[in-house]
């Protein structure tokens, strides 16, 4: 089996939704963090989680789950501060790597499945993003490990945007069921919507 290391990043500020954390919110019983970082233990063997700092209340909610936390003091330059910090944590056998976003409670263990058995159909030569059912580009991401340096000199909150644009000529994408490579709750609004929708969970 092709070794695909995960990257949840958690460090961010969730500033888009005021005084509450949208990562500590509950989504089928536990914090919305531990549920993602669980379905990504359940699929890979290994699992980077960034966060604030070691003590932030993000880092109590992984109690018990095996996952490396990576604390990241420069978290407020964005998203490219938990990407520059988690891919240097990359172990050196690993073919690849999933940047799995953190609000998103949609995505199960068999889609993760799906976008890694698409990396590893590929001998791990190609970059693989999932899309919705309509095929409008999400996430999650395998990147190959070839590209990690490029991660070295990402800035500001654009994530790996500027990576996956360069490489779309060795892109493949893979479909999911509905919206669940959509489906990110970073407001207010969208929490609300969701719940509205999915109220069982």
């Amino acid at each position: 089996m092709t070794q695909i290391t995960f990257v949840i990043p958690a460090a961010g500020a969730s500033r888009r939704m005021g005084d509450r954390d949208k990562l500590l919110e509950p989504v089928d019983g536990v914090a919305l963090l531990r549920g993602v970082a669980a379905r990504a233990l359940a699929v890979s063997g290994d699992v980077i989680v960034t966060l604030p700092s070691a003590t932030h209340p993000r880092a109590e909610v992984l109690e018990g789950l095996a996952v490396r936390q990576i604390p990241v003091p420069d978290a407020a330059d964005g998203m490219s501060a938990s990407l520059r910090h988690a891919t240097a944590a990359v172990p050196d056998n690993a073919e690849g790597v999933l940047i799995l976003p953190a609000d998103m409670p949609d995505l199960t263990e068999d889609d993760l499945r799906q976008v890694m058995q698409a990396f590893e159909d590929a001998s791990g030569e190609f970059l693989v993003q999932a899309t919705g059912a309509d095929g409008t580009p999400g996430h999650p991401v395998i990147f190959p490990t070839d590209l990690m340096s490029e991660f070295e000199s990402l800035t500001g909150d654009a994530g790996a945007r500027t990576i996956l644009k360069a490489n779309r000529h060795r892109l493949i994408r893979v479909a999911l069921p509905g919206e669940h490579a959509l489906t990110d709750l970073d407001t207010p609004d969208a929490w609300i919507l969701w719940r509205a929708n999915n109220p069982d969970r």
